[in-house]
């Protein structure tokens, strides 16, 4: 059905009613009935007759039923949570502090103290990795960045793992989450 200017029309999604004002390419501006211009692509607009030929009639009676059987829908339908959300487990938190990792850091270089933290990390993911657990958040605080830059390098040599900043509400910027890939 070709529409032009002067067309009464009715816009498919929206309880919106008006006259055609103007058309430019695939997108005509109808004035509404309330006499406001909205622009709508054509494909979004059904011409309505204003005559006595019932085809027509019964034409617009089906649009009609349509349009207030799809309204009915978006009234009545439910805002679900989808079932992976639903289902999914929370990760794994590891926290990469040396004092949540050791008694006492006395004694210990940088060196040292990067070290632990690091074997502490590959030991949690290879332990994950067996026992089939799909995400890990490496809690490693923000500092200078050298602890989060020897992560992404040990994440990095891993196939079937993938990395990025965690929730920032949650963890702000000092987490990292690590989503491990399950064969089937």
């Amino acid at each position: 059905m070709i529409l032009k200017k002067g067309d009464v029309v009715h816009v498919l999604d929206d309880d919106i009613e008006g006259v055609i004002v103007e058309l430019s390419g695939s997108v005509a501006t109808i004035e509404t009935t309330d006499g406001f211009p909205m622009s709508f692509e054509l494909k979004d607009l059904v011409k309505i007759e204003r005559n006595n030929d019932p085809l027509l009639d019964v034409e617009q009676e089906v649009i009609r039923r349509a349009l207030e059987e799809k309204e009915n829908f978006k009234k009545n339908r439910k805002r679900t949570i989808s079932k992976k959300k639903e289902k999914q487990i929370p990760a794994m938190e590891v926290d990469l502090h040396i004092e949540k990792l050791l008694p006492s850091k006395r004694g210990l270089s940088n060196h040292d103290i990067l070290t632990k933290q690091i074997d502490t990390a590959r030991g949690q993911l290879e332990f994950a990795i067996r026992k089939r657990i799909q995400r890990i958040v490496f809690i490693h605080g923000v500092g200078e960045g050298v602890l989060k830059a020897e992560l992404e390098y040990l994440f990095g040599r891993y196939d079937n793992v993938k990395f990025y900043d965690a929730n920032y509400q949650q963890y702000g910027l000092g987490a990292t989450e690590v989503y491990i890939f399950q064969n089937a």
